[in-house]
């Protein structure tokens, strides 16, 4: 498209047809191509470009969409931006990301487009989702929405028997078993997780194990892994197989596939990320709305509780023949009613501390009043270049425990040995 706008400005194409339209084109027309993945809500994003375009009627914004999981879409923009290709001139990044997209010189730096305001455009965002993006004191992207993962249950049945959301573990598998037997439906699923090998696996085992008292890196910055940590993460994992609280294959359920099947009515619990409860609510063909709670993840008993830090960046393509307008655009998308439109209408989190006092963000979200102090203490991956290696140790090691084809000694050992390879 680019190539052929480039053609046409030359002049190569001389028909009548062609002047006119040139002529009728504004002197300043530009095009910007935006990549997102086919789990971020296309469907959403699209009327939010539609608000630029009309903010800005000499710009054109395309959406491209690709990549059910982090991991594609991953795939796909390490493609494009590996040949250099101009295509994309802004797309969507984990936020374990900045770093790698950094060293690689695949992200735009933006500090001389933020100039003076460096600073205090920054200080817009929550800390944890601001440092992310400065990666060797350089700005690399700006925040599109913030994350974490929470637990998801039945508000309904939690009644019908009696309960209180659970605050521990144990209390969790008891209440998901009592559930099950006294609904006698053997599609019942106590508890849904993402036990497939991609990047959710790593959050699955991250939570118990923060939640254990372990850590990845010690005071000095060094690997350190907790084994008896390990140990007792991956027993609990294991035990929600044994009890028979989660399904036999749940190595085989990502990240959509525990929010499908809560939405049809399956799950009595699901541990998942913010965008699931707009689809609970609202998707047609929901089976639990308005019979769906929401709580922060539970503890182990006597410990405290963790949680994973998730969220998405927006980041100008270093590749992109439009970097000015397409600054201008990730600043619009970035800013308040890019945040507040994303929370509205897909229950994204806003990385924007204000957003959360918002009154149109808290009537669509009426949970987002206890988000927050979740959020602000939720626990990073590690932040490193290195981190695809990083993911694919850990969530391949999950994923075969969980598929009983390794036992958590040997998953143990070999994260260990892995990270301390990779991380040194």
């Amino acid at each position: 498209m680019k190539t052929m706008k480039a053609a046409l400005l030359a002049g190569v194409f001389t028909a009548p047809a062609m002047l006119a339209g040139l002529a009728a084109a504004p002197a300043d027309a530009q095009e910007l191509r935006v990549f997102v993945g086919g789990q971020q809500r296309p469907d959403v994003m699209r009327p939010l470009l539609d608000m630029y375009q009309e903010q800005n009627p000499g710009v054109t914004v395309e959406l491209e969409v690709g990549g059910a999981t982090s991991e594609l879409q991953q795939q796909y923009l390490t493609t494009v931006l590996t040949s250099q290709d101009d295509a994309i001139d802004i797309f969507l990044i984990d936020v374990v990301r900045p770093a790698q997209y950094a060293a690689a010189g695949w992200a735009e730096p933006l500090d001389s487009y933020l100039g003076e305001q460096r600073d205090d455009v920054l200080a817009e965002y929550l800390p944890v989702y601001a440092d992310a993006d400065v990666v060797d004191g350089q700005v690399v992207a700006l925040p599109a929405f913030a994350d974490s993962m929470f637990l998801y249950y039945r508000a309904d049945l939690l009644d019908k028997y009696g309960f209180e959301p659970p605050a521990t573990w144990g209390e969790l598998i008891e209440q998901a078993k009592a559930i099950q037997e006294g609904e006698g439906n053997d599609a019942l699923q106590g508890l849904s997780y993402q036990g497939a090998a991609i990047e959710g696996a790593n959050c699955t085992f991250l939570v118990p194990y923060w939640g254990a008292g372990g850590t990845l890196r010690n005071a000095d910055g060094e690997v350190d892994i907790d084994e008896d940590a390990v140990m007792q993460a991956f027993e609990f994992l294991l035990s929600t197989i044994e009890e028979g609280v989660t399904k036999q294959n749940i190595a085989e359920v990502g990240t959509d596939d525990t929010r499908k099947e809560f939405q049809a009515g399956n799950v009595v619990f699901a541990i998942n990320w913010g965008y699931a409860w707009n689809r609970f609510q609202n998707d047609d063909d929901s089976q639990v709305k308005g019979n769906v709670g929401v709580v922060p993840l539970p503890a182990f008993e006597g410990g405290q509780p963790a949680t994973c830090i998730g969220g998405w960046q927006w980041a100008v393509s270093a590749f992109s023949s439009e970097k000015e307008a397409a600054y201008d655009l990730v600043r619009f998308l970035s800013g308040p009613t890019g945040s507040e439109h994303l929370a509205v209408n897909a229950s994204n989190l806003p990385a924007r501390p204000d957003m959360y006092e918002d009154p149109d963000v808290l009537e669509a979200n009426p949970w987002f009043e206890f988000a927050l102090p979740v959020v602000v203490t939720a626990q990073s991956r590690p932040q490193t270049p290195r981190y695809p290696e990083v993911s694919d140790t850990i969530r391949t090691n999950v994923n075969a425990v969980l598929a009983g084809i390794k036992s958590p000694e040997d998953a143990i050992a070999e994260i260990e040995a892995g990270l301390q390879r990779i991380m040194r």
